[in-house]
């Protein structure tokens, strides 16, 4: 299904609309996390702790993801796996390991689309941690980095990761996924039943507010002024939602945009016409990374990717002075379209 946009400013945000009850209030707590921020909304019930010691919780949990995955701390375990040289191996936690494994998955699926290595290009084209500034690089320094990336120089032995290269990792496009997951289990745990989590702009939401209407998420275009469109407003229950863009973080230079949204395969940042693209799955961390792999794609091969894998997919594409907007049949199924 395809739908022209009028002229718009190039954004898709998610936003939760208004949250109102009946008698029943709903909770609220959040804080900064990963750079960003996080909230939590939910029902209470009997069994549940008092907000406060819910948000120790939940602030232990991403803590803990903090000190494993921030690429801006030189003691995260990441930080400390990308600074050993070639040919070290090193043990990772639990949590690492599974969303490497998940990685290598995606890689494999997408032929090397999507891939956790591309540290060194980040900070090459001036997006990464250790970047100076943003800038096209010579040729020479692009190929020199482009040796350090992809799966196949890192290998599984055990708990251990081992690599080849001085290759270098960065989660960035699925630990926040994650975060939603490991914090949603745990409000699930408590006996929380009616819950929305926020994490870095992923989220996921279960149940349904006090009134009985769903938790709804509204996905925007802004109109280029103040005021935004809403595009889409989608009911979700049980499902969680990420969207990747190219319209917050690039540079220009010599008339060329360049966006932090790189095709590894390649080496450098994608040059398609997707504005954006929308996921939603049952679990966060596979709608993060798949909605990374599809920005990666682009709005062909990634609307083929996501039809022939059944992923509920809705793609903004830019179209002259405007956008189209188009949804997997999947996508559709879920959450149809008003009439």
């Amino acid at each position: 299904m395809e739908k022209t946009l009028s002229r718009a400013s190039l954004l898709i945000v998610l936003l939760v609309a208004t949250l109102t009850g009946c008698g029943q209030s709903i909770e609220r707590f959040g804080g900064p996390t990963m750079g960003s921020s996080y909230t939590v909304q939910y029902v209470p019930t009997g069994k549940a702790p008092d907000a406060a010691k819910l948000k120790a919780e939940v602030d232990t949990i991403l803590a803990s993801l903090d000190e494993q995955f921030s690429t801006y701390r030189d003691d995260s375990v990441v930080s400390r796996f990308n600074a050993l040289p070639a040919g070290a191996c090193m043990a990772l936690p639990a949590d690492m390991l599974k969303l490497w494994r998940y990685g290598e998955e995606l890689s494999q699926q997408s032929g090397g689309a999507f891939d956790l290595t591309v540290e060194p290009l980040m900070n090459l084209w001036g997006f990464g941690p250790q970047s100076r500034r943003e800038q096209v690089p010579a040729p020479a320094d692009l190929q020199r980095e482009r040796a350090r990336v992809g799966h196949q120089h890192l290998r599984l032995e055990g708990e251990q990761l081992c690599k080849d290269v001085n290759a270098q990792l960065d989660f960035d496009s699925i630990v926040a996924g994650y975060a939603v997951d490991k914090v949603s289990a745990r409000l699930a745990e408590i006996g929380l039943t009616d819950y929305l989590v926020e994490i870095t702009g992923e989220l996921r939401a279960v149940g349904r507010k006090p009134d009985g209407t769903p938790w709804r998420i509204a996905l925007e275009v802004p109109s280029g002024e103040r005021e935004r469109q809403v595009e889409r407003s989608v009911a979700v229950d049980g499902f969680g939602l990420s969207t990747s863009g190219d319209y917050r973080n690039y540079f220009e230079e010599g008339g060329q945009r360049y966006s932090h949204t790189f095709d590894p395969r390649s080496g450098t940042p994608v040059r398609h016409s997707l504005a954006a693209v929308t996921v939603a799955d049952a679990q966060a961390l596979r709608a993060d990374g798949l909605s990374t792999l599809l920005m990666v794609l682009g709005p062909e091969e990634g609307y083929t990717f996501a039809e022939r894998n059944g992923l509920a997919a809705f793609f903004i594409v830019r179209q002259g002075e405007g956008f189209v907007t188009r949804a997997t049949p999947r996508f559709e199924a879920l959450f149809p379209s008003p009439e």
